[in-house]
């Protein structure tokens, strides 16, 4: 027992030694010199920020004791704990994983879509100087020797007489091919042919003709835009049907981004839909309008059922 308690006196020796020699350093700067009062009140001032209680009620705003907060019902969850994760302080690592892999993604669409819009172009051809009377089937039935056809798109020139059209290959190839019909007659007129310098834009599926009547609907249609947005939708129809034929239906549509809007009129005779080809480049309101074939029919609205 005497053993035990002289070892336990010598460990209380040593302890004590040791708080001594803490607090001697404490005191002491890096050179071994004691440090002067203002650096030890320092010292001291930091060791009581330390041990403050961040919850205490002096920390909280008045506010907190107008919703009925006391100090007894204040937890953590009160505060918003920053969402930390490991990396970059300024840049959590999974954020930036994810922007790169996101701007990677948007590059990798985009160039994607750049390539699909020059291989569109290199198998297209732009065609001009064609004759009113010609159709979209006639001009892609002259074009199909040289290729797969992939799509024909007429339109109105608003500075001739004439029109312009652009035909579309399955295959660089067939552009190539249909260069040497430059020259051709094709109705009154001989047509030119060169490189086009942009593809032809897809239209929405849902909107093309899914039956023979729509089809027909199609040949009786045309699609008119650059429309002056203070024309309303009675004078565009006065002005086809004075000049064309009568107008079974039209639809004028608009928004506030382009400052233009488009008309589909669709005509009780075909043949008033070829005779409005030819008001390309008259003036209607403040505007001269530009006029083609459309590819899409003019469906009826369909009336939703009131609710009684």
């Amino acid at each position: 027992m005497a053993a035990v308690a002289e070892i336990t006196g010598d460990a209380a020796a040593a302890a004590n030694t040791n708080n001594n020699i803490n607090n001697t350093t404490k005191n002491l700067d890096s050179d071994g010199k004691p440090k002067s009062e203002s650096e030890f009140s320092v010292l001291k001032l930091v060791d009581l920020i330390t041990k403050l209680n961040p919850l205490a009620k002096e920390f909280f705003p008045s506010s907190y004791n107008n919703n009925n907060k006391t100090q007894n019902n204040l937890h953590l969850s009160d505060f918003a704990v920053p969402n930390k994760q490991p990396g970059n302080d300024n840049f959590p690592t999974n954020q930036r994983r994810r922007n790169n892999y996101n701007q990677g993604k948007r590059q990798l669409n985009g160039r994607a879509y750049r390539a699909q819009q020059e291989d569109g172009i290199r198998r297209t051809v732009y065609v001009s100087d064609i004759d009113q009377h010609v159709t979209e089937e006639r001009l892609a039935g002259l074009f199909s020797s040289c290729g797969q056809v992939v799509d024909c798109r007429v339109c109105g020139d608003p500075h001739s007489v004439l029109r312009f059209a652009f035909v579309e290959f399955a295959d660089e190839q067939g552009a190539r091919a249909a260069l040497n019909l430059g020259g051709t007659m094709l109705g009154y007129y001989p047509v030119r042919v060169l490189p086009s310098k942009t593809a032809i834009l897809p239209v929405n599926p849902t909107f093309l003709p899914r039956s023979e009547d729509e089809r027909e609907m199609c040949t009786r249609t045309v699609y008119c835009t650059n429309i002056d947005k203070k024309v309303s939708q009675a004078e565009v129809k006065n002005f086809f049907e004075s000049t064309c034929g009568e107008v079974t239906r039209l639809r004028l549509l608009g928004d506030h981004v382009h400052s233009s809007r488009i008309a589909f009129v669709e005509f009780t005779m075909a043949e008033s839909a070829i005779i409005a080809l030819n008001c390309s480049g008259m003036v209607l309101g403040s505007q001269p309008i530009r006029v083609s074939p459309s590819k899409t029919p003019v469906r009826p609205r369909v009336t939703r059922p009131t609710l009684h």
